[in-house]
């Protein structure tokens, strides 16, 4: 009998990377006889990021509270209406036996209707804060996932296994090293390296942190390896050119493996996904957490390594003064990247997409 599951959610790379993780780690577990569909937001990433990993996925009309114009959330509540009538049609034709919800705009439709249909449902909680929607629908979950231990302040203790969360299989099996990395970005290999990433779209504190910084790479000999997102591309480029035997700019990364691998030091937003890959290459790593999360929760979950001596963090109203001084005195203490890179790899779990996996073939009656 073929199993038939949807995986909803997405919104940003955070949830979409993981989501395909399972996904994948479903049709291994169940040796291809499984139907998998994605239901996404439409307008958002994961209705061109899915079809291209080869999976189906239908758009809701939902989106999510805009904090900074009220006026904007006028239609919230017939988009709501129109997404969970839409949930309750999809339901109808795909007949899922289980639905997992990963955040993001669309997970709450899904699983709601779901609920309410009988329909068991599976949480995956990335952050180590959780959101609204998932704490609502977590009293009608049969089981709840999480990235970080300590969630029952949010959920029932009785439904909650700590899985880590998912990491995709191009980082987790990579086989790059950092000679033949640093290599592929036109880099030298006897040189120190920094990465600096700020999630699918960029950082704006960080990318204009790190342009006041620019010759400073030079001065100390240090090499840069700058994702800017699409923003900040042109600006960061053009300010680049007159240091370019040190600092490679690019948009976006899609060997992020080769990233990691040729970095000694990474600076980062503090999303789940990002400290999940971090945690599993073993990069001393300084978070710089968005503080307009929902919740504020990249804080918390930097915190999370923080408070375990795995990373550093710096505000992100501090990060124009401060990192410089950070990062390049980090860079000449090797004892406390190695406790870093050592303390970090300790909060690793390569196999977090088998486990939630198992979890959900275990729902299906």
């Amino acid at each position: 009998m073929q199993r038939k599951v949807i995986i909803a959610g997405g919104g940003t790379g955070g949830h979409i990377f993981p989501a395909i993780a399972i996904a994948n780690a479903l049709k291994t577990q169940a040796k291809g006889d499984i139907d998998i569909l994605f239901v996404g937001a439409k307008g958002k990433m994961e209705m061109e990021k899915v079809p291209q990993a080869g999976y189906r996925i239908e758009g809701l009309e939902i989106v999510g509270f805009n904090r900074s114009n009220i006026f904007k959330n006028i239609l919230l509540p017939f988009k709501l209406i129109k997404s969970l009538g839409h949930a309750n049609r999809i339901l109808r034709e795909f007949k899922p036996d289980v639905v997992v919800g990963v955040g993001g705009f669309a997970s709450f439709p899904m699983l709601d209707r779901a609920q309410r249909h009988g329909i068991p449902t599976l949480i995956q909680e990335q952050n180590s804060f959780a959101g609204k929607a998932n704490k609502v629908l977590s009293h009608r979950a049969a089981r709840i996932c999480t990235g970080y231990d300590g969630m029952e302040k949010f959920f029932p203790a009785s439904k909650i296994l700590v899985t880590g969360n998912p990491v995709r299989s191009s980082i987790t099996q990579s086989h790059a090293t950092r000679h033949e990395s640093l290599v592929h970005f036109g880099l030298d290999a006897n040189k120190k390296t920094v990465f600096v990433v700020g999630g699918s779209l960029g950082a704006k504190s960080i990318n204009e942190a790190i342009h006041a910084l620019l010759a400073s790479f030079v001065e100390k000999d240090v090499q840069l390896i700058w994702q800017t997102g699409k923003p900040y591309f042109e600006t960061a480029k053009a300010a680049a050119a007159p240091f370019s035997s040190h600092v490679k700019v690019l948009e976006f990364i899609t060997n992020m493996d080769q990233a990691y691998a040729a970095a000694d030091v990474v600076i980062s937003r503090a999303g789940a996904l990002a400290i999940a890959e971090l945690c599993v290459v073993k990069k001393a790593t300084v978070f710089v957490p968005y503080p307009f999360a929902a919740e504020d929760h990249q804080t918390s979950n930097a915190m999370s390594l923080v408070n375990k001596k795995a990373a550093l963090l710096l505000k992100d109203n501090e990060v124009g003064a401060q990192l410089g001084t950070t990062l390049f005195s980090l860079l000449q203490n090797k004892a406390l990247i190695e406790q870093l890179e050592t303390n970090i790899a300790s909060l690793a779990n390569p196999h977090a997409d088998q486990t939630i996996a198992e979890e959900v073939l275990k729902l299906v009656r």
